[in-house]
């Protein structure tokens, strides 16, 4: 007879149960173990604006791109992510495509039933072993799909990818052009003007600060015609009271001289 499976986490180095144990426990006993997952927690020294700004820069637009196209996608950066039986760990963004993208205080994959699709680590002058050496062998090992570099400092991007499904070792993603295609999110990537960007059909997928001032632009550009409008109307009205202001003294006068010139007849 198997014997009833329990797990406990340790606090001094949290993991979820290997997936041998997670398959045997009861699903109270499964939420008793993702509550007890801690969400926050130290990882390393404090980052910077340049740290902070690289990732909001490449999370707004994909959050976009994948509202506009009605594509499920969970986004999250510096989330706590636990793979069966491996110690935790927080990438700086993350990707899980078509799984609901409701708020979440951390990533179980037994509990989700899924892995990453894509990770991006920032790298402003930090462990640079562990985000080109050691990351890049886990994560293959994890059955990351894509994985991305970028150092905004030296204008740098480096990626690998699983060239299938079952790999457990990645290839380099090359670039073209300075651009590299994503399979994962259907988009290209690259540097533009010092950020990570990405495109679309060759356009670049705009944040929404972008998009609220392309917005600002056409209402302006709209408010401007309609001012317009309303000038030109108002200008047409006043020539047209002047016209008829001008009939109708040119109609006051022909009724008196009319009136006159009857009384000169009548007179005469």
């Amino acid at each position: 007879m198997t014997e009833p499976a329990s797990w406990q986490v340790d606090p001094l180095d949290p993991r979820a149960p290997p997936q041998e144990i997670w398959d045997r426990l009861s699903p109270e006993q499964r939420t008793k173990v993702v509550d007890s997952l801690p969400s926050e927690f130290e990882l390393g020294p404090p980052e910077g604006d340049h740290h902070r700004l690289a990732i909001e820069h490449a999370k707004d637009p994909l959050q976009g791109f994948f509202q506009r196209i009605g594509r499920k996608v969970y986004l999250s950066s510096n989330l706590a992510v636990y793979y069966p039986g491996e110690r935790v760990f927080a990438p700086d963004l993350i990707a899980v495509l078509d799984v609901e993208p409701h708020p979440r205080d951390r990533w179980v994959v037994s509990a989700e039933g899924k892995g990453l699709d894509f990770a991006l680590e920032v790298n402003v002058g930090g462990d640079r072993d562990k985000d080109y050496e050691r990351n890049v062998e886990w994560f293959a090992r994890l059955g990351i799909a894509e994985y991305v570099v970028f150092d905004p400092m030296r204008l740098l991007v480096r990626a690998w990818h699983l060239p299938e499904p079952a790999a457990r070792a990645y290839r380099p993603l090359l670039g073209q052009a300075g651009r590299f295609e994503s399979a994962v999110l259907g988009l290209s990537f690259g540097i533009e003007e010092g950020q990570l960007r990405f495109y679309y059909g060759g356009a670049a997928v705009p944040e929404t600060r972008e998009l609220l001032a392309r917005v600002e632009h056409v209402l302006s550009d709209v408010m401007r015609k309609y001012d317009d409008a309303i000038r030109r109307a108002e200008e047409e009205a006043r020539r047209a009271e002047e016209e008829a202001r001008r009939a109708d003294g040119a109609e006051r006068r022909l009724t008196e001289a009319l009136a006159e010139i009857e009384r000169l007849r009548r007179g005469g």
